[in-house]
């Protein structure tokens, strides 16, 4: 590849700034495109790394809901729960092989009501059962092993990383909050059959959404921190002849930063994950929802979530990491043609590019099938949009965050990652405007040993370091809606509808390829992932 820009009716302007250098190419158009369109510049800080994500970042939920579970008179779980999901489904399987791997969490409310059956069981191990009178609106279940056997065996096949979340509440008193210590024998004895058969457990998560207030009930930061310990033991103690150990992961629970903080202090070394969930969009009952994702304010307001969690973590000197172990956006199972159509991608897109400035490691979906915000439709098992928005950036977004800013509009929302497929960089640019269309030019700072200089403004021909731009071309995913309609729930990749064939087989998700020093133009409402794999900045090599 030769180190040679040819830029026709272009300009090329150089600025030293005394730390880094930027190289900003703008595109000149006449009067009549200026109308249509508006252009902008897409800011990477290239020198260094913001955060760091794991390789398996994106990760979805399994829960435990039964077909009874409805909210707002529409019950939207159907067969989609971990006791009656249909593990034979093709497209099912397909979908979680695609990722290679993906990551599953699974948890959620009714699991603090899961009893585990034992090989020494003698009583019959009942399912839950609608009951208005307790927690949750259903009563005490229990998990079968052969069913335990039959999940492993397909998390097997599709190459799935399992958490599985524990029990926290047995033994305690419920009398407002949660009162005494965690009763881990029957935790323990799952744990133990789950290592004598060898299946593969990634981490161990203990309760889900206890901490703080809580939902349901809570438990305090300091008897949270005793019983995180015990887990650590009994694992430990389980996995002794087994590396690596599972992680040790909670509380699974809203942030709040008091009781986190003396949580994480408490805990000792026994915690190597922080997990917190977000539902920032409300109840899924909301008839603003679509105003709230297509607003960059209030896309901005959970920020300070992120930022304090990141802050609490640092302060406590801990080795511990953060996920969001659970992120529906719209909580009691979404809004339908909302959380599970287009439009919901960009505020998914927009969580992960966010939570991971912030360190974030893992970002668990609620969920992978079930309610109306599922990647997977929870009757056919056709993917809904968010399914290949989520598999694009596991595809295309490298583990190292790099500092990215957007001029010209707040609309357009901007991340940046070191490229997964190369020693480049992917730019990922969701576009919240309904009529504007976007140029956008990529600026990019440049290595110490650049070349500072300016150029005449009638240069054709400009030498420039084979590392920032070339004739070489880089791959476009332009994600738009079925017919411009946010609401759809058919997705186009490059024009062309996404869709699985009669195999059940998920699409290939191709490119376009476009001359690496074109601007990237994204429509109005659409998404774009963009891989240059010439733009090597030094936070990537």
């Amino acid at each position: 590849m030769g180190s040679k820009i040819k830029l026709l009716g272009m300009c090329i302007w150089l600025f030293y700034l005394p730390s880094f250098t930027f190289i900003v190419v703008k595109t000149q158009g006449n009067e009549s495109e200026r109308s249509a369109t508006l252009k902008g510049s897409v800011v990477i800080n290239g020198r260094s790394v913001i955060g760091n994500i794991d390789v398996d970042f994106v990760c979805a939920t399994l829960d435990w809901w039964p077909p009874e579970k409805c909210d707002y008179g529409r019950c939207s779980w159907g067969l989609a729960s971990l006791l009656n999901l249909d593990l034979n489904n093709k497209i099912l399987l397909n979908a979680v092989k695609a990722f290679s791997p993906l990551k599953l969490r699974l948890g959620g409310s009714l699991q603090d009501k899961v009893i585990y059956e034992t090989e020494n069981d003698q009583q019959q191990c009942t399912p839950f059962h609608a009951d208005t009178t307790q927690m949750f609106g259903f009563t005490q279940g229990c998990f079968p092993l052969k069913r335990w056997d039959e999940l492993n065996n397909f998390f097997e096949k599709a190459g799935a990383k399992i958490v599985f979340g524990l029990n926290a509440l047995v033994g305690r008193t419920i009398s407002g909050s949660a009162v005494g210590p965690w009763n881990y024998t029957n935790a323990e004895s799952f744990i133990r059959y789950t290592v004598s058969k060898n299946y593969a457990i990634d981490g161990w998560e203990l309760g889900n959404e206890l901490s703080g207030n809580g939902v349901g009930t809570s438990i305090s930061a300091d008897q949270y921190a005793s019983d995180l310990i015990a887990l650590r033991n009994i694992v430990y103690n389980a996995y002794e002849a087994i590396d690596p150990k599972p992680l040790i992961i909670a509380p699974g629970g809203f942030f709040s930063a008091d009781w986190f903080k003396e949580f994480i202090s408490k805990s000792d070394t026994s915690l190597d994950v922080a997990s917190h969930h977000i539902y920032n969009l409300g109840p899924g009952v909301d008839e603003h929802l679509v105003e709230k994702i297509l607003n960059p304010s209030y896309l901005d307001g959970v920020a300070s979530t992120f930022r304090d969690l990141k802050n609490v973590l640092e302060s406590s000197g801990t080795a511990a990491t953060t996920w969001v172990g659970e992120s529906g956006g719209a909580y009691n199972s979404g809004h339908h043609l909302v959380s599970d159509a287009f439009v919901y991608s960009f505020w998914y897109l927009d969580q992960l590019g966010m939570s991971a400035a912030y360190d974030t490691k893992t970002y668990c979906r609620q969920s992978l099938i079930g309610g109306n915000y599922g990647l997977l439709n929870t009757t056919n098992f056709i993917p809904n949009p968010d399914y290949y928005s989520a598999l694009l950036w596991h595809r295309l977004m490298g583990r190292h965050v790099l500092s990215t800013t957007f001029s010209g509009t707040k609309k357009i929302r901007a991340y940046a990652h070191c490229s997964k497929q190369s020693k480049g960089i992917t730019i990922l640019l969701i576009n919240l405007d309904s009529s504007t269309t976007v140029e956008a030019d990529v600026t990019l700072s440049s290595t110490k040993n650049f070349l500072h200089r300016k150029m005449s403004d009638d240069s054709k021909v400009v030498k420039l370091p084979l590392h920032y731009a070339t004739e070489t071309a880089r791959e476009e995913y332009h994600l738009t809606p079925h017919d411009g309609n946010i609401h759809s729930q058919i997705m186009l990749l490059n024009g062309k509808t996404l869709t699985v064939n009669s195999d059940g087989d998920i699409p290939s998700l191709e490119p376009t390829y476009v001359n690496s020093s074109n601007p990237i133009i994204v429509a109005p409402y659409s998404i774009v992932f963009a891989h240059i794999p010439d733009a090597v900045v030094k936070a990537c090599s």
